[in-house]
């Protein structure tokens, strides 16, 4: 199988933002070590700003995931990241080797430093136990002396932030809808004030009512926090519209990255053009789907349509 090399670009601010990495992958490759090896993620290298939100698409199985994993060092056997490195530029100025974290330093840098939302709140969620515990286990367990009475307060105050009454501490997930649920979820990865939250597909499943109100939630949350974001999705409509930049994987390799609006004007690989393109238009031509009430077909894919 012929390697593709990723079509990398950047916006005006790209120059600016890159002295200001959170989050550097470099030529990561995640292999699952099964009978026929699978190699997931190939050779993936991106840069994350601080403030930035950038989306990951592709089609399902294509290895977004298993780079977020990567990231989180969340891979059980048979995964095995076989190359690469992956380092995290804090704030105070020190660079921390992700991989060479020992689980002990691990566990103190999950949700302080880098948090994640995973796919199905209700399936992340413990079911069993109420959301305050839930929320005080996490704090807790980075913050142990913080008293009973901060707990509470820091507890109702990211519920508040993200739109759930602070009365709802005592509801079991059972007892939340979907979108509560992925709210709740939110709320926990913020809890720590992390520099990175992870985003995997924090809207599946959900109307597209309460969609709009999550992205609007996150995009706000992002703004006044300024931590950075990966938001991960198959639907790159949706990334377009709230991404600053984005990459775009294919059979494990990052094909293309580049800005939201130069992604979707002029993108360069064929893939993104085709993925692009795959998606209806309510008010005319494939991929006229951005959702201002106007119909704007991608110049690249009018381009081809003459052709």
């Amino acid at each position: 199988m012929t390697t593709t090399a990723p079509v990398l670009g950047g916006g005006p601010g790209a120059a600016g933002r890159a002295s200001d990495a959170v989050l550097t992958i470099d030529h990561l490759t995640v292999v699952y070590e099964v009978d026929q090896p699978v190699t997931a993620v190939k050779d993936a290298s991106l840069t994350l700003h601080r403030g930035e939100i950038l989306g990951l698409a592709g089609e399902s199985g294509c290895g977004k995931t298993t780079l977020a994993y990567a990231v989180n060092r969340l891979h059980r056997p048979p995964a095995r990241i076989a190359a690469g490195s992956i380092t995290f530029h804090d704030r105070g100025g020190q660079d921390v080797d992700v991989l060479a974290l020992t689980d002990a330093q691990l566990r103190a840098f999950r949700w302080d430093k880098l948090s994640m939302v995973f796919q199905g709140a209700m399936n992340a969620l413990n079911p069993v136990t109420t959301v305050r515990a839930q929320l005080r286990d996490t704090l807790l367990a980075h913050r142990p002396g913080m008293s009973r009475a901060a707990v509470r307060a820091r507890s109702e105050e990211v519920l508040e932030r993200v739109g759930v009454d602070p009365r709802r501490l005592g509801s079991y997930p059972h007892e939340l809808s979907g979108g509560m649920r992925q709210r709740v979820m939110i709320a926990m990865a913020m809890l720590l004030e992390p520099q990175i939250m992870i985003m995997d597909e924090p809207t599946t499943a959900l109307d597209v009512v309460v969609q709009r109100e999550i992205l609007r939630e996150i995009v706000r949350l992002r703004d006044e926090l300024d931590f950075a974001v990966v938001f991960i999705t198959h639907d790159l409509p949706l990334l377009l519209e709230i991404s600053d930049r984005i990459a775009v994987m294919l059979a494990g390799e990052i094909v293309e990255l580049d800005t939201a609006d130069r992604l979707y004007r002029a993108a360069q690989h064929p893939y993104t053009r085709r993925l692009l393109g795959s998606f209806p238009s309510l008010s005319g031509a494939r991929g006229g789907f951005i959702r201002t009430g106007v119909d704007e077909t991608s110049p690249a894919e009018s381009t081809e349509a003459q052709a």
